[in-house]
């Protein structure tokens, strides 16, 4: 068997999925320029919010809190107490 058995030699099917590939592609390059916005406008958004006297490194501790189960962070809570206890912190 040869290499020309195996490849489809129809161009009409390369061009299909050429165009796919690219759409695909091209879509994937849109998301990341939207996510390259979106990480801008959380930048921006910070600056603001320390210009205001906040602190940001406070506020993304507890964005990660919110994003967490209520659960696991009770239990995280519980062990550091008892380790901080257990070092007479």
């Amino acid at each position: 068997m040869t290499d020309a058995s195996v490849i489809d030699e129809n161009p009409e099917s390369y061009r299909v999925t050429a165009d796919e590939l690219r759409q695909f592609i091209e879509r994937f390059e849109r998301l990341e320029a939207e996510k390259k916005d979106i990480a801008d406008q959380q930048k921006e958004v910070m600056a603001e919010a320390k210009a205001r006297g906040y602190d940001t490194k406070v506020m993304r501790k507890v964005i990660a809190l919110r994003k967490r189960d209520k659960d696991d962070i009770a239990e995280e809570e519980a062990v550091l107490e008892m380790y901080k206890e257990a070092l007479g912190m």
